[in-house]
């Protein structure tokens, strides 16, 4: 099995070092259009192959889409953090263009690969891969829930003092602070989290799960990367191996939650074929409306990119 990583700054990195590390595949390829960088990051995680054991050969390249041929699945995490005095529309514009053109040589050589999107703005960059790539919606997918399920998790086990590991929980919508927690659907070793917790607390976690990319960003002075890099590495995972995990992950909605044309994040089953079954939750009135809200703000977001493409 092969995977290429597209785009070897943190989060690149990071997601090609943890599929070596858990040895998901025989080959990992990260490429990028700064020269060296990617055989570099690459060079760095194969010498590690020693000390930690895995057998994963990681290269790279720069620039180089021949050396990815035959990819299973390709993530992509290319693009630009927003700077100072830069509108959206501005980023949606500049990462747009770095994701079509990424996209097409992805499909270029490997045509029959499965497609995790990492970048930013995430739900409008899924829209742009997907109309790019010309594949089934099962087949090009966007990285957020993970990441977002992540960061609420492990704000719960800290508010609960227990183990991450028994915390299971779900989520809806975009990337973002419309993305829609669901506390009914979350439990502590399979206990419901509204039993071992005052709502004015669980609210407060579930606010910061919302800007939780923001709160690092003001820690750090730029986006995370391990969470995001594991979150990508993980997807890859339940592909490769035919896991069929239950994820929530990006994807264009096909009348799923009363919602059409739309990429946005809801439970599935992540197997060798990419998305194997999107899966329709019971929401109730207030569910449903928060996801209404969420679908509102990142039709919004695609309209601005239709416009954009339109020109």
């Amino acid at each position: 099995m092969k995977v290429t990583v597209v785009g070897a700054g943190n989060v690149g990195a990071t997601c090609a070092d943890v599929l070596a590390y858990r040895e998901v595949v025989n080959e990992v390829v990260l490429i990028d259009i700064k020269e060296g960088l990617s055989e570099g990051k690459a060079l760095d995680i194969w010498q590690k192959a020693p000390i930690n054991l895995y057998d994963t050969r990681t290269t790279g390249s720069s620039n180089d889409y021949s050396k990815t041929a035959g990819s299973d699945v390709v993530v992509i995490t290319s693009g630009l953090p927003r700077k100072p005095g830069m509108t959206r529309d501005d980023l949606i514009e500049t990462n747009a263009g770095i994701v079509r053109s990424v996209t097409e040589n992805v499909v270029k050589h490997s045509p029959e690969a499965i497609i995790i999107v990492v970048s930013n703005p995430l739900d409008v960059m899924t829209y742009q891969a997907h109309i790019t790539a010309k594949l089934p919606r099962t087949k090009v997918m966007g990285m957020a829930g993970i990441l977002d399920t992540a960061r609420y998790r492990a704000f719960l086990a800290e508010e609960l003092n227990v183990s991450p590991k028994d915390i299971q929980a779900m989520l809806l919508g975009g990337h973002g602070d419309t993305m829609v927690p669901l506390p009914r659907y979350t439990t502590v070793s399979g206990i419901p989290v509204t039993e071992l917790i005052a709502q004015d607390r669980l609210d407060a976690i579930i606010e910061r799960t919302k800007f939780g990319g923001g709160e690092l960003v003001k820690l750090m002075g730029t986006s995370a990367w391990y969470a995001p890099g594991s979150a990508a590495a993980q997807m890859v995972e339940s592909i490769v191996r035919d896991q069929r995990h239950i994820y929530p992950v990006c994807i264009k909605l096909e009348g799923e939650y009363g919602i059409d044309g739309t990429y946005l994040g809801v439970p599935v089953v992540l197997g060798k074929n990419g998305v194997e079954k999107v899966i329709e939750l019971k929401l109730n009135d207030q569910e449903m409306e928060l996801m209404q809200t969420s679908n509102k703000h990142v039709r919004e977001v695609m309209d601005v990119l239709d416009r954009m493409n339109n020109k």
